[in-house]
């Protein structure tokens, strides 16, 4: 991988597996120093750390829950330690705790809007925070800083029996358009990547089993189900500064999903 993000500083979420680990190894291998932050999984992070390192990047493992302020202040205290500041947040970390609607518990219902909605909210403003205080070095690029949140086409694409989950991506659209607006001035780019069908854990048994795989094929135009790679590289570029002029966008990574394929054969 070309090394588009040489000497930048990143902090991504939930990156002991999934979609997050495979960002914060392709952020190292494009040259970035990564804190690789884990909740539970510290065998899992530390191995994403070692890859980062073999790969010749810097990395270093944080737990914390980013549904909480606090832990969201120790990763950017974490990449001021070990890196001397942050360039890039990458705000990844997500649940699904799926019912149908009126068996959905008040419970599980702030759980998943707690994680995937509050905890973008809580990382970004940490971000936005120390980007002020960094102040703006040229030398660095020409953005202040930089921040990714993690949406999904369910900011687009109603989904029945994952109404918080759906409800939460589409917070995070209006969070990332309206964050993007405030702070375009300061030269902070915020900007979202959506994701499709992705093989990752939190959907194993839809793509493992021949059927449920067939069945959620009929809903991707391009004929795969996406790799957590296909959505990191998408990461790195959006980091970098070859996407420098792209404030505000929700980057769609799914292999045609939101095209309404069911309308392919004339609806």
């Amino acid at each position: 991988m070309p090394r588009d993000l040489e000497g930048a500083r990143a902090i991504v979420t939930g990156a002991s597996s999934g979609i997050g680990a495979g960002i914060a190894r392709a952020f190292g291998e494009a040259g970035a120093s990564v804190i690789v932050n884990y909740h539970s999984d510290e065998a899992a992070a530390a191995q994403v750390v070692d890859d980062i390192r073999a790969a010749g990047g810097q990395g270093e493992a944080v737990k914390a829950d980013v549904s909480q302020a606090e832990d969201c202040a120790r990763l950017f205290a974490a990449a001021e330690t070990h890196f001397g500041g942050v360039d890039i947040l990458v705000s990844n970390a997500g649940i699904q705790k799926d019912a149908a609607f009126t068996e959905l518990s008040l419970e599980d219902w702030r759980a998943v809007l707690d994680l995937n909605l509050t905890g973008q909210f809580l990382c970004a403003q940490e971000a936005v925070r120390r980007f002020r205080a960094q102040g703006h070095d040229a030398d660095r690029g020409p953005a202040m800083g930089k921040i990714i949140l993690m949406s999904s086409v369910h900011q687009a694409i109603p989904w029945a029996g994952h109404v918080n989950y759906a409800s939460a991506k589409g917070g995070v659209k209006a969070l990332m358009e309206s964050l993007a607006q405030e702070v375009a001035g300061e030269k902070i780019r915020v900007n979202a990547i959506a994701p499709g069908a992705i093989k990752t854990d939190i959907n194993r048994e839809a793509w493992e089993d021949e059927a449920a795989r067939k069945e959620m094929l009929k809903l991707i135009p391009y004929g795969r189900i996406g790799e957590p790679e296909d959505i990191a590289r998408a990461a790195v570029w959006l980091a970098s500064d070859a996407s420098d002029y792209v404030v505000g966008t929700t980057l769609f990574v799914d292999g045609g999903m939101t095209l309404y394929p069911s309308f392919r054969e004339g609806g």
